[in-house]
């Protein structure tokens, strides 16, 4: 029996709470950008999609918090509104976190620390466990006391898919009754200074950040008080060349494999959910057609989300579900990467399981 996806957060441009998420993106009519304060961000955009007055220290208290960085903070936040909305924690809970390479601000601070200060030893010891890939997961376990399989995912902006694909395989062999994943992007000047000169000058691409999180559970177990919210029927990932013709005909056929995989047919499709590329909004209006891709908020709504993208994809079509009566009915998201991964993701959505 598939797993099923029984609550979800994210903090988002649209607000550090997750009932502000669907709200903001339905009303919305381009990316939810906002001026960058550039005393605060050293950086050549003008505009990016942050979390509104986010800081850690101001949302997560000042105890303990002194060193996190802003990934592991947007992180902390969205773990922690599943866990104190009665997500159970300890040995049967695991979390997958998908991450581009984890805190890229904390990596470049602490390198280039070690180039010109006075000693390479000359540095911060408590930004070390976030110079890591890990450490922002591992902060979270630590934090939320979640002491099932720790895993991060680093997997571009395919990330979120291929976490909900590792923690559908955490269920199916035992080693956890329950899994939190998703995907976590900082803004930060590093990350605006790495992404201008790998994507080309002449990319208007509005960054974003966020972090949005899943739960996940095995449909005959699903925790008190909680009820289904969509089965999780396939994920499929795969590689496809850099060519826009080519990756069209992978992602259609990575698409297609979910599909069958899952035993639905294309025109069974509700909501159709593509990532930013223009590519994957020409596959999913070929497949499914313009209705379907209308019953979803586009993603790009919050900027370039990057690791996070395919977690708020999932997220959203699941608040969008909550909108109307969609029983039964089916969505479709995928997510590729400039770097040629792509991933395809079947939801049966308020699925009746008796």
């Amino acid at each position: 029996m598939n797993p099923v996806i029984t609550a979800w957060s994210a903090v988002s441009a649209f607000g550090v709470d997750s009932e502000a998420l669907l709200p903001g993106a339905w009303a919305a009519t381009g990316p939810e950008a906002s001026p960058v304060d550039h005393e605060r961000w050293p950086v050549s955009d003008d505009t990016a999609c942050l979390v509104p007055g986010f800081d850690v220290r101001e949302v997560l208290g000042r105890k303990g918090t002194r060193s996190i960085d802003r990934v592991t903070g947007l992180a902390l936040t969205a773990v922690g509104r599943l866990v104190d909305a009665g997500v159970e924690t300890g040995d049967d809970t695991a979390l997958v976190l998908g991450t581009t390479s984890g805190g890229l601000q904390s990596q470049w601070t602490t390198t280039t620390d070690m180039l010109v200060q006075d000693k390479p030893f000359y540095i911060d010891p408590s930004a070390i466990p976030y110079v890591i890939m890990n450490g922002t997961a591992g902060q979270c376990a630590i934090w939320h006391t979640l002491r099932g399989p720790n895993t991060t995912i680093a997997a571009a902006r395919t990330s979120g898919l291929t976490a909900l694909r590792y923690a559908r395989t955490l269920l199916s062999t035992g080693r956890a009754r329950r899994v939190l994943c998703g995907g976590a992007e900082e803004y930060s000047a590093s990350r605006s200074w790495l992404d201008r000169r790998t994507r080309g000058g002449d990319d208007a691409t509005v960054l974003g950040e966020g972090a949005a999180m899943l739960l996940v559970e095995p449909a005959n177990a699903v925790g008190p008080g909680r009820t289904p919210l969509a089965e999780v029927a396939a994920v499929e990932l795969g590689v496809a060349p850099l060519d826009d013709a080519d990756l069209a005909g992978a992602l259609t056929a990575c698409v297609r494999r979910a599909l069958d995989r899952a035993g639905v047919p294309a025109g069974d499709v509700w909501a159709a959910s593509p990532g930013p590329s223009a590519v994957e909004r020409a596959v999913h209006t070929e497949l499914f057609g313009a209705q379907a891709l209308a019953a979803v908020p586009a993603v790009d709504l919050l900027g370039d989300l990057a690791a996070a993208t395919g977690a708020f994809q999932l997220a959203l079509v699941l608040g969008s579900a909550a909108r109307e009566p969609v029983a039964g009915r089916v969505a479709v998201i995928t997510t590729t990467d400039r770097e040629g991964s792509i991933g395809a993701a079947v939801l049966r959505l308020n699925p009746d399981l008796s």
